[in-house]
């Protein structure tokens, strides 16, 4: 039997334990290839599809519980970190917080299939207050959706490959080295996609000292906070003059923004991401003075600019 698939075997509960632990506190390793493998031997009955499940279970369960007491702890930087980590802090906190005030606690059912989702569900949950034990039964009913989808996937090969011997033999001696090269794969396509993002973000990001100095001046500018409303709850205050405005809103709205005067946007993303995003969709539509501000809200605080409390009036609907 080949070293890798001998190996697999011998330990695969606790390999599935120990990938799955480390993929959901914020590792960008992906876990589905290997539930692939695991459901594949499940069909040869090399290994035990509840046992499978189980060790999927716990650990996901654990490092979920995990991010859901930090998200109760510290909010919003947890969700942050988690987004850098992921990979997919371009998109990751404005998706996962617009997908989880629109559906709630039944977000956690679905979020661990969608990309950058499924780990930062659980401090959003912890961060909006919701009970551990909703969080945990939901949690639950969604770690084993995603695992049984892809457990059995395998095994639906496994049948497959057990009408051809043959391939059980060729999938033993390449499967380990198609694996690393599709993990590798992965990585490379992560990485130049992360990078081709940043360097659009690049072009055109505003100080915050120049801001600061513009509205000294008393020069007209156009300020935009694209926060979420969870971004609000640890510190409900804005920048002077700003409307809060949602990105959805902000593409439907672009023909009332003004093309006399700069559009600064602002959000609490990492590498302002969200302002990036939406400064590059309104140049596309004819909003050419728009720029992003270098570190976005919380750069600003830090810098001890001044901050004004967030009235209604401040709102476009």
């Amino acid at each position: 039997m080949p070293v890798a698939i001998d190996f697999f075997l011998k330990y695969g509960y606790s390999i599935l334990f120990l990938w799955v632990l480390i993929e959901q506190l914020g590792v960008p390793i992906p876990s589905v290839p290997l539930l692939l493998a695991a459901g594949t031997l499940t069909s040869t009955h090399k290994m035990n599809l509840w046992l499978v499940l189980l060790s999927v279970l716990l650990g996901s369960l654990i490092s979920d519980s995990a991010w859901y007491w930090m998200g109760r702890k510290y909010g919003g930087a947890v969700v942050k970190l988690l987004c850098r980590l992921s990979m997919e802090s371009n998109t990751c906190v404005r998706r996962t917080e617009n997908f989880f005030a629109k559906r709630g606690p039944s977000a956690l059912v679905v979020s661990k299939f969608i990309p950058g989702l499924g780990t930062v569900a659980p401090p959003i949950a912890g961060q909006t207050g919701m009970r551990y034990r909703l969080f945990a039964l939901y949690d639950t009913a969604g770690i084993l959706l995603w695992a049984v989808t892809f457990t059995l996937g395998g095994r639906f090969f496994g049948d497959v490959i057990k009408r051809h011997p043959g391939a059980l033999e060729w999938m033993g001696r390449f499967g380990f080295v198609l694996f690393v090269l599709l993990l590798l794969g992965f990585f490379i396509w992560r990485f130049f996609r992360q990078r081709a993002f940043l360097r659009e973000l690049r072009m055109a990001r505003m100080e915050p000292r120049e801001l600061k100095e513009m509205l000294d001046r008393g020069q007209p500018v156009y300020i935009v906070d694209l926060r979420h409303p969870l971004d609000y709850m640890p510190d409900p205050r804005t920048l002077p003059g700003a409307v809060l405005i949602t990105p959805d809103d902000l593409v439907a709205h672009c023909s009332e923004l003004p093309r006399d005067r700069d559009v600064v946007l602002f959000c609490t993303c990492p590498s302002e991401a969200t302002s990036a995003k939406m400064a590059l969709a309104i140049r596309k539509l004819g909003v050419y003075r728009v720029r992003p501000l270098l570190g976005g809200f919380d750069e600003w605080k830090r810098l001890g600019y001044p901050l004004v409390e967030i009235e209604p009036a401040a709102t476009v609907a």
